[in-house]
């Protein structure tokens, strides 16, 4: 028999998403299929490893979790191919890719440019304008400008009108996102983002259907069914995406021939303007006027409650063949 691939799985990290990295690691060891690759998990924050070991109980596998200390892994080998399940800065931001790449060990994802460019909301919006592709209307707001900070609800006022959602530039998970109705309330508003970044995003509140679209693949990439979100609060926040009984998910979303083709097409061009590999998921609106976009992620969540899932199982591709896709595109990096 042939060896098994030797499949690291890096969680964790030291972002505000660490948690959300768990259960998106441990929902990814638990589902990798154990008699085709060899399994170990990096906490990157610790330093701890867990070496997976699967054992048949009456039948049925079960997963018993050693925790070790990293210098062990030299025992388990030089991974074949690494897969990111870090959300955030530090894991989501080209900084472990480049660390990977500087390895020469491949890597679940996108590359170091793409990730950067995803994570960086600004730069996102500011590349998006340059490809024609809509966006919310927004203004952005350094920490260190504390007079434009002062005077940031008129501005806002002036240029966007209310209501308005401020979130921080490079932060996942709704950490930091206000919807913010009143001027008054823009300054704690701004001093929540401001506790996750030093720039704030600043957008018109768009109204309408609001859905993702996830694709994968690299040069020859295809877009999933879009998944329709109804959050149950004012906007999709960080206990509509985690919570089981958190926003309402519909796959394939409930929209015309046209918005679907639409959406479908946003998604791929966005997936290829910023050069992601793999795996992508991009969030917009759909409109009266047509589809907005309002970022594109390159590590979607892979918890019991994410949306990738959703959409690849809506597509025919269960959890543990969306894995083997992902391993499979990481490899024609090598």
């Amino acid at each position: 028999m042939a060896d098994k691939l030797k499949i690291a799985v890096l969680m964790g990290g030291q972002s505000a998403e660490r948690g959300v990295s768990l259960a998106t690691g441990t929902q990814v060891l638990n589902a990798l299929d154990s008699e085709k690759y060899a399994i170990y998990a990096i906490d990157t924050a610790t330093g701890l490893a867990s070496l997976p070991r699967r054992a048949g109980v009456d039948g049925e596998e079960t997963v018993v979790t050693a925790l070790t200390q990293l210098p062990q892994l030299e025992k388990a080998g030089r991974p074949d191919i690494v897969f990111v399940a870090l959300h955030g800065p530090g894991g989501e931001d080209g900084t472990v890719q480049g660390f990977l790449e500087t390895l020469r060990i491949p890597y679940t994802g996108s590359g170091v440019l793409a990730s950067a460019l995803a994570m960086d909301k600004v730069r996102f919006k500011m590349l998006c304008t340059s490809a024609s592709i809509p966006t919310p209307a927004g203004i952005v707001i350094k920490k260190s400008e504390s007079a434009r900070r002062r005077r940031a609800e008129i501005e806002i006022g002036q240029q966007l009108g209310f209501p308005v959602v401020i979130k921080p530039c490079r932060q996942g998970s709704s950490y930091g996102t206000r919807l913010v109705k009143e001027p008054e309330d823009v300054a704690e508003a701004l001093k929540d983002t401001f506790r996750y970044d030093d720039t704030a995003l600043i957008e018109e509140c768009i109204q309408g259907t609001e859905i993702t679209v996830a694709v994968l693949g690299n040069d020859d990439c295809v877009a999933l069914p879009p998944v329709e979100i109804i959050p149950k609060h004012e906007f999709f926040d960080f206990e509509d995406k985690y919570s089981l009984d958190g926003a309402e998910e519909i796959c394939p979303a409930r929209l015309s021939e046209e918005d679907t083709k639409e959406a479908k097409e946003l998604a791929l061009e966005c997936h290829r303007l910023l050069g992601c590999r793999g795996m992508s998921r991009t969030d917009m609106f759909v409109t009266e006027d047509g589809c907005i976009v309002l970022e594109t992620n390159t590590i979607p969540g892979m918890t019991p409650t994410s949306l990738l899932p959703k959409a690849a199982a809506a597509a025919g591709i269960s959890f543990e063949k969306l894995l083997d896709l992902l391993i499979g595109y990481a490899q024609e990096k090598k």
